[in-house]
């Protein structure tokens, strides 16, 4: 018993002395600094939850000081939330900061722009009270928007997932409505799962409008379906991932892709700005006609984290097209089947890892496991690989390769024509291949190697062609007397999308 009482008083001791301040503080003297005066919580859609924004308090003195008082000044009607420390709430009393040290204070925010007088929503934290308060100012803008979901089984709550070719698949999401075919610049899309355009069907965009998508969503052109991108130099179509604070702006993979699948037909994009996604434009056309399921001009595709565009035994027309950075290939010509590329400048400068191809693979096979495991590779018919006026640039060695299999009477044609191709096998890799032989191959004409592109800042994706530029008046003429930007090259035409220009001095 003895040892017992002993035991209990000890406990209470402990306990005691965990629950106490083991520091003593003054009041708050109204000399709190801050990492930052205004905390821009960037653009939310409406009912659609922030990212957590931070702020840091400091405490200068040599004293440990006591905050009475933090509040939101529109106090428990505010639409921000803050984390105090660890603790969440809209108001905190008695905060204490050691002397030299500081404090975390976390904001959010969900709006709903229709519960708000003006979209610029505006709040302030206040610390203390009277003489000794100060404060730091919340702004948000939120945005009203068209939001596509997919639908919900009401008692389990299952995300419904789409049936494609009469099969069911994991694909989660839904076909789209007859009055959902047309998508204008009135308001911003938010889609949610995969929007999928029916067979028979066209989903028209037009100039200026913004389709924003969540993760793991994106749009699928279904056989016999068409999408119909009409964007104008003034009015660019956006496709780029629903997280709209500046951190996300550079962050590939946030969505899914664009996929038209085979039979999708008619496919067209002009003026379009595609960002951020896993694919960019995913495009399979196997049986398809001989006409292109996608032409594809003025349009510029950033940073996703495998390919720009993925394309499988399919027909392509593209011309004033930029394709930047991807994790794998700007541009992978697969499986075989036609492609027509004019003025176009591709330009890999993935920094986010290791990336194994070059910004442009073409090649006409496709490799797969049998039932019984065995590797079986299958070969298709390139009917053409024509490039004209390109660039083929990025920070591998090796940015352009043909890659053939021979297969009794396929077809591998291509033909490559004024382009700046950068291409050194340090490792004679390539000697004896002749899709690779730029100087004795009659299908290369006019190219220049390992060029000077004289990018303006390839780091963050800008590949307009400066003064140095190896490809200035080096294009052949062709039917297309416009570059991206609406410059006239009627004449002495450079290669790649962009007609050269004489960069500020600060660039």
């Amino acid at each position: 018993m003895r040892y017992l009482i002993t035991f209990l008083i000890c406990v209470a001791l402990i306990s005691v002395s965990s629950c106490r301040k083991d520091f003593s503080t003054i009041p708050n003297f109204g000399s709190l600094e801050f990492s930052k005066d205004t905390v821009f919580l960037d653009t939310v859609f409406t009912n659609i939850g922030s990212a957590t924004y931070n702020l840091k308090v400091y405490n200068r003195s040599n004293k440990a000081i006591t905050i009475p008082k933090i509040t939101l000044e529109n106090g428990t009607s505010s639409n921000y939330r803050l984390n105090v420390d660890g603790v969440p709430g809209k108001e905190f009393n008695d905060i204490d900061i050691l002397g030299k040290d500081s404090i975390y204070v976390f904001v959010e925010t969900t709006i709903d722009v229709h519960n708000v007088s003006d979209p610029l929503y505006t709040d302030r934290i206040l610390f203390d009270t009277g003489t000794n308060q100060q404060d730091v100012d919340l702004i948000t803008l939120v945005q009203d928007a068209n939001f596509i979901y997919p639908g919900k089984d009401p008692i389990t709550m299952k995300i419904d997932s789409l049936t494609i070719n009469g099969q069911a698949t994991t694909i989660k999401g839904r076909f789209l409505t007859d009055t959902e075919l047309i998508i204008t610049n009135i308001k911003p899309t938010v889609i949610y799962g995969y929007a999928a355009v029916p067979a028979n069907k066209t989903l028209t965009i037009q100039a200026g409008s913004k389709v924003y998508f969540h993760s793991n969503s994106g749009l699928i052109i279904d056989h016999k379906a068409t999408l119909k991108v009409n964007g104008t130099l003034a009015e660019k179509v956006i496709f780029e991932g629903d997280r709209l604070e500046n951190s996300f702006s550079n962050v590939p993979g946030q969505w899914g892709t664009i996929w038209m699948r085979a039979g999708s037909k008619d496919n067209e994009m002009q003026h379009a700005q595609i960002k951020n996604g896993i694919i960019g434009i995913l495009i399979d056309s196997i049986g398809s006609s001989s006409l292109p399921t996608l032409k594809i001009q003025n349009t510029e595709i950033y940073n996703h984290a495998n390919f720009g565009i993925l394309a499988r035994e399919t027909n392509i027309e593209g011309h004033n097209l930029v394709i930047g950075s991807a994790g794998q290939a700007s541009l992978a010509a697969t499986i075989g089947g036609t492609y027509n590329f004019t003025h176009s400048t591709f330009a890999n400068y993935w920094n986010n890892g290791i990336r194994q191809l070059p910004t442009v693979l073409v090649n006409n096979f496709f490799v797969y496991n049998d039932e019984n495991g065995q590797e079986i590779t299958e070969t298709r018919n390139l009917k053409a690989a024509n490039f004209t006026n390109c660039i083929f640039d990025g920070n591998n060695n090796i940015e352009f390769i043909l890659d053939k299999v021979d297969g009794g009477g396929l077809l591998f044609n291509y033909n490559i024509q004024n382009c700046l191709i950068s291409f050194t096998d340090s490792n004679n890799s390539f000697a004896e291949n002749i899709e690779m032989d730029f100087q004795n191959n009659p299908f290369y004409q006019n190219i220049i190697l390992n060029g000077f592109s004289d990018f303006r800042d390839s780091r963050n994706g800008d590949f307009i062609i400066g003064e140095n530029s190896d490809g200035i008046n080096k294009a052949k003429s062709t039917m297309f007397s416009f570059d991206i930007l609406g410059i006239d090259r009627t004449t002495n035409p450079d290669i790649g999308a962009y007609q050269h220009i004489t960069f500020d001095e600060d660039k």
